[in-house]
């Protein structure tokens, strides 16, 4: 008794299908290869962010428990490295004092050249905010102490472009404090800066 056999010619959609899957692949290895190589040649150092300088222009509050502050605050985003531009992104802070928000710092998406430093300037100028207990408590100790302590957090995305196809990425943060003396306002300066963060 004659067997019976059949073929099935393979569908031309499902060659085309695995000559683009094939295409592709063969596409993002060539791309990552690239990346990588460009990465290595660029070698980057990784950007800073960090506080310049800063004043404590107004400080004040009264009996009745109302606060009211103004700060003038620099901050220098940093590009150390020698080969390519950083763009930053995304530059968000907040300042604080005894875990209440004064206000919120804001910036657009900037350039910095190779080698290079930019110093942005921004003044802060509070509402009347009322006083919690606590925040009674910790003003009054200041005053003692003739030092006013505040908090900065926040931070930045910085990226470096590496050819046509891609770019490196990272993450500039910041958390510390800026302390200032109440008897002449003038900032005491500290290391605040995310270049310890990386």
């Amino acid at each position: 008794m004659p067997r019976l056999s059949s073929t099935h010619a393979t569908s031309p959609f499902i060659w085309c299908a695995g000559i683009i899957c094939a295409i592709i692949s063969i596409a993002v290895i060539i791309g990552g290869v690239v990346i990588f190589a460009a990465y290595m040649v660029i070698h980057p150092r990784v950007p800073i962010i960090s506080v310049e300088s800063a004043h404590l222009d107004l400080f004040k509050y009264d009996i009745v428990g109302v606060m009211q502050t103004q700060l003038a605050i620099v901050i220098r985003a940093e590009n150390d490295n020698g080969k390519a531009p950083a763009l930053f992104d995304e530059t968000n802070f907040k300042l604080s004092y005894e875990g209440k928000i004064i206000a919120y710092l804001k910036l657009h998406e900037f350039e910095v050249a190779k080698e290079k430093s930019v110093s942005y300037h921004y003044l802060v100028q509070s509402s009347p905010i009322p006083m919690s207990p606590s925040m009674r408590e910790a003003i009054d100790y200041a005053f003692k102490q003739d030092v006013i302590v505040f908090e900065l957090e926040g931070g930045s995305k910085a990226r470096w472009r590496v050819g046509p196809v891609g770019s490196v990425k990272f993450e500039c943060n910041l958390s510390c404090e800026l302390r200032f003396r109440l008897s002449d306002h003038n900032y005491i300066p500290s290391r605040c800066t995310s270049a310890h963060n990386h």
